[in-house]
């Protein structure tokens, strides 16, 4: 039977005021710096400070279609054609379409774009046509097609095969796609990508040129084809397990998974649902119905825009309201504090958290069940020794029945102008689920060198028992990851080393010829890791030598299964895969070395 979801709403507060998309588009991609909100005045001494407003508009740049409304084809071009190329650029979007059927649509996709349903199952709102990723701004070339996403939303392709040409930081969740869905630029072009939840593609996937992939929790009608890297956990129709060749990764189920929450309509409100954790997780969570899990009305949220203040964010949370970030920029000056178990964290249209002044963006306390997604973290021109923390230093707390997850949550230093951070993300907390994840010390853009935008550390893993389930990590000037936890698990790792080191001594580690990418701590007893990889591509030195792309303690408790280091192009060298074991890369070949099982 289907699940009915708990309402665990506050009827005393107003509903959301509903609002037409007419005169959305009055806003441009400078529109999230016009849309503050200004923290409240302080109270006199002895007065309790005014309450703050949950719910309320969710801004022009969320801009809602109904499927009466007329011109939605000329709205998608106009936000695609700001979008397309503003790869470092402010604007911000979030594009939602009310449950109903649409005809005759192509929704192309640029920079900072989000495509949802408001329904809560993807079956709910039905698009015959296409929601579209394309290369054609970068010569063909998907490897930049960073930040967008596709949410809740069935597709009908027009051609039967709709294409999704990615690279990092760009989600494809709760997608019923009635066709196939093809991964790669027209033509084939080079492809960096990806990762697939929740979904169903009746068709086959086909990912031709794209050099690694992540599929969890899903059904396909099957896997065409694979470069160096797929890897699949829970996933109904997918290819046998056979790395290396093909570089097919299969874990029957997925330890433990809770999918993301979502904003959706009920009637003329709207909440925002929060499907339950699951465990040996298979397919999709609403593929017999309605999801189970629990909803929130958005007058329990704090609507935030871009303009307000740290305070005020931290007021809202201290009141016992989630917050749901609009999309825009959010300069902070102290971190957002979340304190409170159960608070989630929403972006919408990729919102962006920026700490001016060297504090960290934000912090959890060590609570059960806080939910943190779609939003993105850049480094401010201050250092700051950390930018996400979840959980303080020390915790230890039990959440195996509620963790915290931390979902497309995206962390960038440096691209968008010059910034710095020694750590970029920690996770102290126990159970914690990082749940995909593009950590990224950025290779190109403004603000960019070795020095410029310092970055030793991509992710330090503090707490036990911490799940990651498609991991980006790339370009850190030492580690990448560090796991000091016991009992860590991750499934699907991607990482390509610093590519501007400016030479050998840059980053020798002691007695060690560079910084493994992912290092489990010799206190470690207990790990395990499927479907990892490596690549360096040393374009200032190439004649650079990373000793080895994963470093570990060589004890029984500590497994790894399909490794994999490649040197791209011969700009730069592994001596070995894990350890010292595996064969080393050679000569200018793009050829992985790999490893099965280890030890």
């Amino acid at each position: 039977m289907p699940h009915i979801p708990t309402d665990s709403s506050d009827s005393g507060r107003s509903p959301l005021a509903r609002r037409s998309v007419l005169g959305a588009m009055a806003a441009t991609a400078a529109a999230p710096a016009l849309l503050g909100l200004s923290a409240p005045a302080s109270a006199a001494p002895g007065v309790r400070p005014r309450a703050l407003p949950g719910g309320g508009d969710l801004g022009p740049n969320v801009i809602v279609f109904d499927p009466s409304t007329s011109g939605i084809q000329a709205k998608l071009d106009e936000v695609f054609r700001l979008q397309e190329s503003a790869q470092f650029g402010t604007g911000r979007y979030a594009l939602l379409f009310k449950p109903g059927t649409y005809s005759g649509l192509n929704a192309q996709l640029g920079f900072y774009t989000s495509i949802a349903g408001l329904g809560l199952s993807p079956d709910d709102t039905t698009i015959n046509g296409d929601v579209t990723v394309d290369a054609g701004w970068f010569n063909g070339n998907a490897t930049q097609n960073f930040w967008r996403s596709a949410e809740n939303l069935a597709l009908s392709p027009v051609s039967g095969t709709n294409r999704w040409a990615v690279a990092q930081a760009a989600p494809f969740r709760r997608m019923h796609v009635k066709g196939g869905l093809n991964l790669s630029p027209t033509g084939y072009g080079w492809a960096s990508g990806g990762y697939i939840a929740d979904s169903r593609i009746e068709g086959s996937v086909g990912p031709y040129s794209q050099q690694q992939w992540y599929t969890r929790d899903s059904s396909v009608g099957g896997w065409v084809n694979a470069v160096w890297n797929m890897v699949f956990s829970g996933v109904q129709g997918a290819p046998a397990q056979s790395f290396p060749n093909p570089p097919y990764t299969t874990l029957d189920t997925t330890p433990v998974s809770r999918e993301k929450p979502f904003l959706y309509l009920s009637g003329s409100k709207y909440r925002v649902f929060l499907p339950e954790r699951r465990t040996n997780a298979r397919g999709t969570t609403w593929g017999s119905g309605t999801p189970r899990g629990s909803s929130l009305l958005l007058t329990q949220f704090y609507v935030a825009k871009p303009g307000v203040a740290a305070a005020t964010l931290n007021a809202a949370l201290t009141q016992g309201l989630h917050l749901l970030l609009t999309p825009g920029i959010y300069h902070l000056d102290q971190p957002i504090q979340v304190n409170r178990a159960n608070t989630v964290v929403l972006g919408l249209g990729y919102a962006t958290l920026i700490p001016d002044n060297g504090v960290t963006a934000l912090k959890t306390a060590d609570v059960d069940g806080v939910r943190l997604a779609g939003f993105l973290i850049d480094a401010g021109p201050v250092n700051s020794s950390t930018l996400l923390e979840v959980g303080p230093t020390g915790a230890s707390a039990n959440h195996s029945a509620n963790p915290t997850t931390v979902q497309d949550v995206f962390i960038r230093i440096g691209g968008a102008g010059a910034g710095k951070a020694t750590t970029s993300m920690v996770i102290n907390s126990r159970h914690t689920i990082i749940d995909h994840t593009w950590v990224w010390r950025a290779d190109h853009g403004t603000g960019v060198g070795w020095e410029t935008n310092r970055a030793d550390y991509g992710i330090r893993v503090n707490g036990d028992d911490v799940l990651a389930t498609g991991l980006f990590v790339e370009h850190f000037n030492k580690y990448d990851v560090q796991w000091y936890g016991q009992r860590g698990r991750t499934i699907f790792f991607q990482n390509e080393k610093a590519y501007d080191a400016p030479n050998q001594a840059a980053i020798q580690n002691g007695g060690v010829k560079g910084y493994a990418a992912y290092k489990v701590a010799d206190s470690v007893t207990t790990h395990e890791g499927w479907g990892l990889g490596s690549y360096c591509y040393y374009n200032v030195d190439p004649t650079i030598v990373q000793h080895n792309g994963f470093a570990a303690p060589n004890t029984p408790g500590v497994k790894f299964h399909d490794l994999l280091v490649v040197s791209l192009g011969g700009q730069g060298q592994y001596e070995h895969v894990i350890n010292e074991t595996g064969a080393p890369t050679s000569g200018t070949s793009t050829v992985p070395s790999t490893v099965v099982s280890y030890p």
